[in-house]
């Protein structure tokens, strides 16, 4: 008999699910999810929380500081390659191919997000398609934009890859041109919103959203299914020239090293990513999944006024940010950068070069190679 523990973020998507899951598991064996803050998912170093937990809901920028710490499993080593494969396959947009490095799979993607448009039905009538029909809404004063938390610097990409780059893709991070041109194209985006929007986090804006109804749009924010109504409705983000720029976000679900998965363990995880409980178990549960078996099914759409079709084509073509050691805290000083761009706070070019220049200097950090890592396993 085994207690398993693991830790997941504290929201409806990312607990109820997984603790109705839970409990008894089989064989003996039980498993209990404790929380943290949305914050707390975002920031909170890996390596510790590995030490104290079998199973760890993470993001994919996670993966360079769980490598480097040795601090998770390869789940090649836990699953067979056909099962894998099958995942792969199912699997939305680049949902579990972010979860890869090194030729190996470490997280399955449980839940599956990207930032799209969210809109009020009653002030919006329909979503901006392109970028200029979002200005156009900001210069009435009915946009917000997500810019809290490590938020303004992925927005920052996600408007960078619609114009045409790719950050992190060859030398440097972003193209010079490019990010200048997105980075207005933020503040432009920015500067009617109301006061105190900025300091919300994603769950914090869609709340104020749907309750004091004095923001109509949000060109860029994490898609959440649980405030879809007919209150609240989420489109594809902006595009630029018929292209789409998104962050894709989402959570997997990582084995530590210092677990040892039972099979009852490993049966529960196939379990919760089986086509079934994906279409079933997991939207009837707040959660958001990660098949694209689930965002096509008429019945999970239509329960969730249409938030899988109207932003399906964000999510299969969303971008990965890198996935390097210290990339989490390089990721929120550039969003504090980008926010005091943003505010006037500093130019637009000092804000931009100090942003490539650390994020440089996460490529000069040492960082252990695959066999290194598993001789030390």
């Amino acid at each position: 008999m085994t207690e398993f523990l693991g830790l997941t973020w504290d929201h409806p998507r990312g607990r109820n699910a997984l603790q109705a899951a839970s409990g008894d598991i089989g064989h003996g064996d039980t498993l209990r999810w404790e929380v943290q803050s949305l914050e707390g998912f975002e920031s909170a170093p890996i390596d510790e929380l590995a030490t104290q937990y079998d199973l760890l809901v993470l993001d994919h920028p996670h993966l360079g500081d769980a490598l480097a710490t040795d601090s998770i499993r390869p789940l090649d080593t836990l699953f067979d390659a056909a099962q894998i494969d099958d995942w792969s396959t199912a699997a939305v947009g680049p949902s579990i191919a972010s979860y890869r490095m090194d030729d190996r799979l470490w997280a399955l993607p449980l839940d599956a997000a990207t930032q799209v448009c969210a809109r009020r039905r009653d002030l919006v009538a329909e979503a901006p398609a392109t970028w200029d029909h979002a200005l156009a809404l900001a210069e009435r004063g009915l946009v917000a934009t997500s810019l809290a938390g490590p938020h303004a610097f992925v927005s920052l990409c996600a408007i960078a890859v619609s114009f045409g780059d790719d950050p992190g893709g060859s030398d440097g991070l972003f193209a010079a041109d490019i990010a200048l041109h997105a980075l207005d194209m933020l503040t432009r985006l920015s500067a009617n919103a109301p006061a105190g929007a900025a300091d919300l986090n994603p769950i914090g804006l869609l709340d104020r959203m749907r309750d004091r109804g004095d923001i109509g749009c949000i060109p860029l924010i994490y898609g959440y299914v649980n405030y879809s109504s007919p209150v609240l409705a989420f489109a594809d983000a902006p595009s630029h020239d018929g292209v789409i720029g998104s962050t894709v976000g989402g959570t997997g679900i990582a084995v530590t090293r210092r677990s040892e998965p039972s099979p009852a363990l490993l049966a529960h995880i196939r379990g919760l990513m089986s086509d079934e409980a994906q279409r079933g178990f997991i939207p009837q549960h707040d959660g958001q999944p990660g098949l694209r078996s689930a965002w096509t099914e008429s019945a999970v759409d239509a329960a969730a006024h249409g938030f899988y079709s109207g932003t399906l084509a964000t999510m299969e073509s969303a971008w990965v940010r890198p996935r390097v050691a210290g990339y989490i805290p390089f990721q929120s000083v550039a969003s504090s950068i980008v926010r005091a761009a943003v505010a006037g706070a500093r130019t637009p070019e000092s804000a931009l070069s100090e942003i490539e220049d650390r994020f440089a200097a996460l490529a000069e950090r040492p960082f252990p190679s695959a066999s290194a890592r598993e001789e030390s396993a």
